[in-house]
């Protein structure tokens, strides 16, 4: 090849070298745009001002991740407002308990809303009562105001089949009550004292939210479910519908929270091993070992219906 016809071809290896560098860059810088707009759009779009839904569903326990997801929500100022949709039978009543002071601290800032699907009973309800108005379908069960602690007696099969337990305890009190023995004139008494304790809490909980005192107030506070629409007639919820009705609430509180878009908050956990992964989906709070967690030991609940 000549020395003319080999510049040629050199220097149009070079313009092509070049070319392709820029083509490789503009298309790296296109994909990390949209890799930001996908992956980020999520995060800008909770900084835009919105309307927050948090969803209440299954049993209710004591969950720190919750109770730290509901502070963000009181304390972003992009959040105006919550719908909080309840689909819960209830819980334990310290569960429910921490439940509804964490929605309260969200109230004091901004409205909240309920809005009741299939069921909202016992702890359901208290976090019910936590927001502003209350809405429920016509055919939501609600209510179930009270307190139970049940536990199982598995004497007679242990005598039936032989079955002894040998005990050693610093007093008659201790790990009662117990599957394994007859419960104790005291301890029962202590056990009715404790579920007494909670109903009174629960109760005077529904008089103070719902202004209810005297006879209305017994009417709904002996333990019985209500549809949504006994519910009203009891002065348990203020409305029958559904988000729809929610919203239009809210608007009519404040004109400002017309049109804003509404964005599903959920709690975020933390990340686990392989290990957790497979433990926490029977963990604690769920699952295989949540059950067996929760029979073990004595626990008040407020569970319905």
């Amino acid at each position: 090849m000549d020395p003319i016809t080999r510049d040629f071809y050199e220097e149009r290896r070079r313009k092509w070298r070049r070319s392709a560098f820029w083509r490789g860059f503009f298309v790296a810088l296109a994909v990390a745009g949209i890799a930001a707009a996908v992956f980020g759009s999520g995060e800008i779009e909770t900084r835009r001002a919105h309307i927050a839904r948090v969803e209440v569903s299954g049993v209710i326990a004591d969950d720190p991740d919750r109770d730290r997801m509901l502070e963000t929500i009181a304390d972003d100022d992009a959040v105006k407002a919550v719908v909080l949709r309840i689909n819960s039978p209830g819980g334990t009543t310290a569960g429910s308990e921490a439940l509804y002071d964490s929605l309260r601290m969200i109230a004091v800032k901004k409205p909240v809303v309920a809005e009741l699907g299939e069921i909202a009973a016992s702890g359901g309800y208290v976090a019910a009562i936590a927001a502003d108005h209350v809405v429920a379908r016509g055919n939501t069960l609600t209510g179930s105001i009270g307190v139970i602690m049940e536990y199982p007696d598995l004497t007679q099969i242990m005598s039936r089949l032989g079955i002894g337990l040998e005990t050693v305890r610093s007093s008659e009190l201790k790990a009662e009550p117990s599957p394994f023995r007859p419960t104790n004139p005291e301890a029962r008494a202590r056990d009715e004292a404790l579920v007494a304790d909670g109903f009174a809490w629960f109760r005077d909980l529904v008089g103070e939210r719902r202004h209810l005192d005297g006879a209305a107030l017994d009417a709904v506070a002996n333990g019985g479910v209500f549809s949504g629409r006994l519910a009203l007639d009891a002065g348990l919820v203020d409305e029958i519908g559904g988000e729809p009705q929610a919203i239009a609430w809210l608007d009519s509180r404040d004109r400002a929270l017309s049109g804003l878009p509404v964005r599903e908050w959920q709690v975020e956990r933390e990340e686990r091993g392989l290990a957790g992964r497979l433990l926490g989906s029977m963990g604690t709070t769920g699952g295989i070992l949540g059950e067996i967690s929760r029979l073990t030991g004595p626990k008040l609940y407020s569970l319905g219906p």
